[in-house]
């Protein structure tokens, strides 16, 4: 099968398309075909190994898992003999928590993929399961969030923002997004009731002050954003950074506001909320651009800038 490898870390120059062995099956896992992944912030900082947490985690010389991409949509191709819940030509929407799905085909746990939304195309579908979990985990199970409080969200147009806004929405919450002046309108439609550009105006020097502050691109810092906080307010970042270790130790010993990170995960749960959210029409998928597998380079180097509005999809 194709895949996308890389042996090294760098620039998006590593990433070499190439024929690799298909995945053998497992009998608890299904044979996934490929129609859809992305781009994720997760993707493209494996790959530059500049983060020396992500590089501690992905290998501090080279890289252990060598094609990344850890959301997906596709369809069943087989499935092992003690998997219940799917068949042979089910489409399916997940995710790969240790990357892979840059290639035609990847096998994956049943428990880590569920039914495709009916009203979202694999390229839609494919977007939702790291941004749109990682979202709704970090707002509602580490920020506890409330219907009527105030809620922040840095980088509003983002992969993660985008569903952000539209997550805390639903939850009751009021929100002010924060964003470029060419997303201003983006932002506004997908229901934020104040919208703040970052070219024109610092939210930490506004007076302002919210619930929940969420950094969904990890530009910020716990202390320029902890002014910004009501008691008891909760700063949430994307980005694992080494002051932010330090600041998270600190706060869950000291003071009133808190400073939190986690790697989200795609559970079937929560898949299934998601799902049931976009099939009510409450979620969308805002993609910024699709390319084919073989330019799969050219869309981390597109992602890495860090100004797409949406998504970054590959099609395969």
């Amino acid at each position: 099968m194709k895949a996308i490898v890389y042996t090294k870390y760098g620039p998006p120059d590593v990433l070499e398309l190439k024929e690799v062995e298909k995945p053998a099956i497992k009998d608890n896992e299904v044979l996934i075909k490929v129609c859809a992944t992305t781009v994720t912030p997760m993707d493209w900082r494996f790959r530059n190994g500049k983060n020396i947490i992500a590089r501690i985690m992905s290998g501090l010389i080279r890289p252990k898992i060598n094609i990344l991409g850890v959301e997906l949509a596709g369809e069943i191709e087989s499935v092992g003999k003690n998997v219940k819940l799917f068949k042979k030509g089910d489409q399916v929407y997940g995710g790969g928590r240790r990357g892979g799905a840059h290639a035609e085909y990847i096998c994956l746990s049943e428990k880590d993929v569920v039914i495709k939304p009916a009203n979202m195309t694999y390229e839609e579908a494919a977007a939702v399961p790291f941004g749109a979990v990682a979202a709704l985990q970090f707002l509602r199970d580490k920020g506890d969030i409330q219907s009527g409080q105030k809620v922040l969200i840095n980088g509003a147009s983002g992969g993660t923002g985008t569903f952000a806004v539209q997550l805390a929405k639903y939850f009751g919450a009021e929100v002010t997004g924060v964003c470029s002046t060419t997303n201003l309108e983006l932002v506004q439609s997908l229901g934020a009731d104040e919208v703040i550009d970052y070219t024109k105006e610092d939210f930490t020097k506004t007076g302002q002050t919210y619930d929940i502050i969420f950094d969904a691109v990890g530009k910020n810092s716990f202390s320029n954003c902890r002014g910004s906080l009501n008691r008891k307010g909760v700063y949430i970042s994307t980005v694992l950074t080494l002051p932010l270790l330090l600041q998270m130790l600190w706060t869950s010993m000291i003071g009133s506001k808190k400073a939190i990170f986690m790697i989200a995960k795609p559970r079937t749960e929560d898949l299934i909320f998601l799902k049931d959210l976009i099939e009510a029409g409450k979620i969308r998928t805002v993609i910024d651009k699709c390319y084919p597998l073989s330019q799969t380079a050219e869309a981390h180097r597109y992602a890495e800038k860090g100004h797409a509005k949406g998504k970054v999809v590959i099609t395969l």
